[in-house]
């Protein structure tokens, strides 16, 4: 726990960043879970994935900003993005993943509002290119404001995604009022800091909370999007398909860029979904140390992951 504290603490550090980046062993790890620094290169990736049968949905790396304009110059790179993934090609393969406070959240008052107007914006574009929009969440305190801006982007675009995480223990009250038939939900376990008043601090809780929701998913009508890279979840979240009577149409498996590539394809070829999260951008600093404060083994397995591809 204070393991992870200390990474968490750790990601807002930009002097560190500067150090990292310059290290060959931080190289490695960026070049092996981050597609690049622009949408060319995520769409590169993104074509790359499409190749052996994985979907993707990409993220423009970033968060918290602290000016308006910095939201509408993130809202426009979403759009410039949609549109290199429709000159492509790949819009049936490839669907968006954005942050609230990325496109306005963190703007005081008004910031709840910018951010819905602002993502309604990317799922305009998104709609018109062919494919869909998932809302990211993200540390606790952007809950409640997160699931409204869903709830009302849903209204005009009933295919928004959102994703719940296992963590926190209001997840399994979200699930049963979030997933309402045809809705999409990425259930992920989280990888922000938890208050014990309000979140599961013990993995083997995380885990539980994860299975609870997962059961939950796979028993009502939304389409249940499996966030995990541990092999008992998938395995659960298998049997719960044949369970319900769901075919691999009905739900997906999701990994990260980088991450048990060999089992993406295995699954792949099965004929299951799969879909990679696929991050891009300059701000790969903060989103690598929330990986490795996820589940601080992964700092090992990054280590590992420089020398292998699979």
């Amino acid at each position: 726990m204070v393991l992870r504290n200390v990474l968490i603490a750790a990601s807002g550090n930009e002097r560190l960043r500067a150090f990292l980046a310059g290290t060959r062993l931080t190289r490695g790890v960026i070049d092996r879970f981050v597609a690049g620094e622009s949408a060319e290169d995520a769409v590169r990736a993104a074509a790359e994935l499409a190749g052996h049968g994985v979907r993707s949905t990409i993220d423009h790396l970033g968060e918290n900003t602290f000016h308006p304009s910095q939201a509408t110059e993130v809202t426009r790179g979403y759009l410039h993005l949609l549109d290199r993934l429709s000159d492509a090609g790949l819009t049936r393969w490839a669907e968006v993943s954005v942050k609230p406070t990325a496109v306005g959240l963190a703007l005081g008052a008004e910031g709840e509002s910018l951010a819905t107007e602002n993502i309604g914006r990317i799922c305009a574009a998104a709609e018109a290119a062919g494919t869909t929009v998932t809302v990211d969440m993200e540390a606790e305190d952007t809950v409640s404001a997160t699931l409204r801006a869903v709830a009302s982007l849903r209204r005009g675009y009933p295919w928004v995604g959102c994703v719940l995480q296992s963590y926190l223990r209001r997840t399994e009250g979200d699930v049963a009022a979030m997933a309402v038939p045809g809705a999409r939900i990425r259930l992920c376990k989280g990888a922000y800091t938890p208050d014990p008043a309000t979140a599961y601090t013990a993995k083997r809780d995380v885990d539980a909370a994860y299975a609870r929701s997962l059961r939950r998913l796979f028993a009502s009508e939304a389409y249940p999007m499996i966030a995990t890279h541990d092999p008992r979840l998938v395995d659960i979240a298998g049997m719960l398909a044949e369970v319900h009577g769901r075919t691999y149409s009905d739900f997906e498996y999701q990994m990260i860029y980088g991450a048990r590539p060999a089992e993406q394809r295995r699954l792949a070829g099965l004929g299951a979904r799969v879909r990679v999260y696929l991050p891009y951008g300059r701000d790969w600093y903060g989103y690598l140390l929330r990986r490795i404060a996820e589940r601080p083994a992964n700092l090992v397995f990054a280590a590992r992951a420089v020398a292998s591809r699979d």
